[in-house]
């Protein structure tokens, strides 16, 4: 796994977390995100194009992005109710896994290898959609 790092084309024009061809998918313990990810790069998923999110790294980093999203309109997309969904699961010490998944194809070989994995809440980020992969 590579560390996560928040880059700009991780988000919106207004900064808020987008990371497009990306799965965020949150698991109820960091052991479950790390048996998850063991089980991907067994399957021949790189290790590279996978990223450990931490309770910490949510909150310091990626809650921040929503900032004044919702001023003075609300947001005319979901982006900024999703991070807010990603925060509640951390909140509850909820760990993730960022997994670039560019194609469908690509998201459904990660959900497919993850089919028996304790999946709390994913997301997959496509150019113009969230797309829920487990809920």
């Amino acid at each position: 796994m590579k560390p996560f790092q928040l880059e700009s084309s991780m988000t919106t024009m207004g900064g808020v977390f987008y990371p497009t061809g990306y799965m965020v998918l949150m698991f109820p313990t960091e052991n479950d995100a790390q048996q998850a990810a063991s089980s991907l790069q067994d399957a021949g998923i790189a290790g590279d194009t996978i990223s450990l999110l931490t309770p910490s790294i949510f909150q310091e980093q990626i809650v921040r992005s929503v900032g004044n999203a919702d001023i003075p309109l609300p947001s005319a997309g979901t982006e900024a109710d999703t991070v807010r969904q990603f925060a509640e699961f951390a909140s509850k010490g909820h760990h993730a896994l960022m997994v670039h998944a560019p194609s469908g194809d690509d998201g459904h070989r990660v959900m497919e290898i993850l089919k028996d994995a304790p999946i709390s809440y994913g997301q997959k980020y496509r150019k113009l959609v969230i797309e829920d992969v487990a809920d």
